[in-house]
């Protein structure tokens, strides 16, 4: 009965999206919303709106109040795609931004964003202020979409273009972004919110923003390279197998090829080193053959003996 509950119900999935989006909400309620610089999406409308209002209705209720509507499209448009997930993943992460910010009612004095060390970072050294935000957004989001979630907004509105319209996802929330971005950009130059920096300087920021954050979603969802796949080419390809197989304790493929600029048949090798052993797999290569042909390559993940798998 448990392992049922378990499998319908995947606890570490679940725990990690919990973990993710704490992780995002730290960015965006604690770094980003007083520094007004709008990281996109859904989050970012709801940062834009926050500043139009006056500050009368929370960064997070509005969060979840914007999500409501796209979330239901999307249900209707895609089917259960955008589910139960989808739904806690933006829950929690309106819930954690109210919370870091203290207002949910009767957490009030948790309000992080007016800590000591963010006051600083806003007024001695803004650009790692921002820095913070942009990994600790990033971080978040990764996470999320690594254990099958996703915080809605901007990524429901991009699928419902793909299939409709046949809009690639990555161009649709790339312009969604900067409409979100530039939207917020008029709101604070309209209303002065930003007397130490213009609402241009705030938009660059929210660009790097955009890039900074990006680049750690696709580094966590497909890791960093831990590891090298090289083809060597030689004549004197027995002599590598037998070299790669005992001066490495390393496995290799041989594939039968026919090179055309002589037209000669021979045997390619494959194989893979973890980071630490590429130099060394370029030394063994060199001292039997050193005019091998030999092509490296990044590898972001391997499967079997002697390689650690991802999560």
């Amino acid at each position: 009965m448990l392992k049922k509950i378990i499998k319908k119900y995947p606890i570490i999935d679940y725990t990690a999206i919990v973990i993710g989006a704490a992780i995002m909400s730290l960015g965006i309620g604690v770094f980003l919303v007083d520094a007004r610089v709008v990281p996109g999406g859904v989050s970012g409308l709801a940062m834009a709106i926050y500043y139009l209002s006056g500050n009368k209705i929370s960064v997070g209720t509005l969060v979840w109040i914007l999500n409501i509507p796209l979330f239901i499209w999307g249900l209707k448009e895609l089917g259960k795609k955008f589910g139960m997930r989808t739904f806690v993943g933006f829950s929690l992460n309106s819930f954690f931004i109210d919370l870091f910010r203290g207002d949910i009612p009767g957490l009030h004095s948790i309000q992080l964003h007016k800590s000591q060390a963010v006051l600083d970072l806003y007024k001695n050294d803004f650009l790692f202020m921002i820095i913070i935000g942009s990994v600790l957004l990033g971080i978040g989001l990764g996470i999320i979409f690594k254990f099958k979630g996703t915080t809605a907004g901007s990524d429901i509105v991009a699928s419902i273009l793909h299939k409709r319209f046949g809009i690639k996802p990555g161009q649709a929330i790339m312009l969604i972004d900067f409409f979100v971005i530039a939207l917020a950009g008029f709101i604070i130059d309209a209303k002065n919110l930003s007397p130490e920096r213009p609402a241009l300087t705030l938009t660059f920021y929210a660009i790097f923003l955009l890039f900074v954050s990006s680049r750690l979603i696709d580094m966590i969802l497909d890791g960093f390279d831990y590891a090298r796949a090289a083809y060597i080419i030689s004549d004197k390809y027995e002599e590598l197998i037998e070299s790669i197989l005992k001066e490495m304790g390393r496995g290799c493929t041989a594939v039968k090829t026919r090179g055309t600029f002589r037209n000669i048949e021979r045997e390619m090798l494959l194989t893979v080193v973890p980071l630490r052993e590429v130099s060394k797999l370029v030394d063994v290569v060199k001292a039997i053959d050193p005019s091998a042909f030999v092509i490296i390559y990044n590898v972001h993940e391997v499967l079997g003996e002697g390689f650690r798998r991802r999560i």
